[in-house]
């Protein structure tokens, strides 16, 4: 058999050779190895809920007694059912008991392996690559491209269309591992219950700390010396009970960050390519991060900085004035921005 790419899976999935009795999903994403293995194993049944239908074997076991593997897979079905073993991942070799049943004959019963993060030369890989009774399914991280498509199919199974921008703000929040994008789509359908369309502000309110998003408004405005935005955004957080060093906080954390990028802009390189690196930027904040490469220089940043660092001693030392202090720090660092 030829080896399966990653980008192919689906497609084999949805066409499988009916030679095929052994699936093996190996890769670095164990929830989507999970996703797919359950999906292979429940469709091969009539009833998935049926223990005689559905066998569940931990991998260690088959590992200390390989001869397990073939017994349940020459079982007669009850009532002549069709049968699924799915076999749960173990760092042991399992290779010789998959293959005395590829050996044999499968009828009617699917054997689906959860394989873990396998080698290509792993024992068990090379031996489902090669059989042309099985099929050796790569599972990686999703992709920009294969997130929509998760978040659309799961939205839509919901009952749920999306607005664009909500969309937008969705994928850039998820990450690439296929049982974590599951439960955070989970958790924003529950959170969107009764509403037929999600919205930006849904997307906010379960995706991201909003607090959090406060904060970088406030830093973002003093960085961009935009006074109004400073104040309302201080007395938000200040209302909220933030605490002025951890404002501050993020603040140098920010500061240092455009010290970086400024450094490269200086040397030479465009300001739209270092943005590029900055793959950890929230999307929404990157037309402003963009703006404060363009207003501040390497020594007034490195100027930021000394000031930054001995203020947020100061909220330490002083906890009374600590936003006081806080305040006029950011207040001084909006007036740098605006000459």
């Amino acid at each position: 058999m030829v080896a399966v790419k990653a980008g192919d899976v689906e497609g084999a999935l949805r066409r499988p050779d009916p030679r095929i009795g052994v699936f093996l999903f190996y890769g670095p994403d164990m929830g989507l190895i999970n996703e797919r293995a359950r999906a292979v194993a429940e469709r091969s049944v009539d009833d998935a809920s049926d223990p005689f239908q559905m066998i569940r074997i931990d991998g260690d076991d088959i590992a200390a007694d390989p001869g397990r593997l073939a017994d349940e897979a020459g079982t007669m079905g009850l009532f002549g059912a069709k049968r699924a073993i799915w076999v749960k991942s173990t760092s042991r070799n399992i290779a010789p008991a998959v293959d005395a049943v590829l050996k044999g004959e499968l009828q009617d019963t699917v054997i689906v392996i959860e394989g873990g993060d396998l080698q290509k030369s792993s024992p068990l890989r090379t031996l489902c690559e090669r059989s042309q009774k099985a099929l050796a399914l790569p599972c990686y991280a999703d992709e920009a491209r294969n997130l929509g498509a998760v978040v659309d199919d799961t939205l839509k199974a919901g009952g749920f269309s999306i607005q664009r921008d909500a969309r937008t703000a969705l994928i850039a929040s998820l990450g690439g591992d296929r049982l974590a994008t599951r439960g955070e789509l989970n958790k924003l359908m529950l959170y969107a219950h009764g509403q037929r369309e999600i919205t930006l502000a849904d997307v906010d309110a379960i995706m991201s700390d909003v607090s959090s998003l406060a904060m970088d408004a406030v830093v973002d405005a003093a960085f961009a010396g935009e006074g109004t935005g400073l104040e309302t955004g201080s007395r938000r957080l200040a209302a909220e009970g933030v605490n002025a060093s951890v404002l501050l906080g993020a603040a140098l954390r920010h500061a240092l960050m455009l010290l970086s990028a400024r450094l490269s802009v200086e040397d030479g390189r465009p300001i739209p390519a270092v943005m590029e690196t900055m793959r950890s930027l929230h999307f929404r904040r990157k037309p402003l991060v963009e703006r404060h490469l363009q207003r501040w220089t390497g020594d007034t940043l490195n100027s930021a900085i000394a000031l930054l660092q001995a203020n947020l001693l100061q909220t330490r030392r002083m906890a009374d004035l600590a936003d006081t202090i806080a305040a006029k720090t950011l207040l001084d660092i909006a007036r740098t921005a605006r000459r």
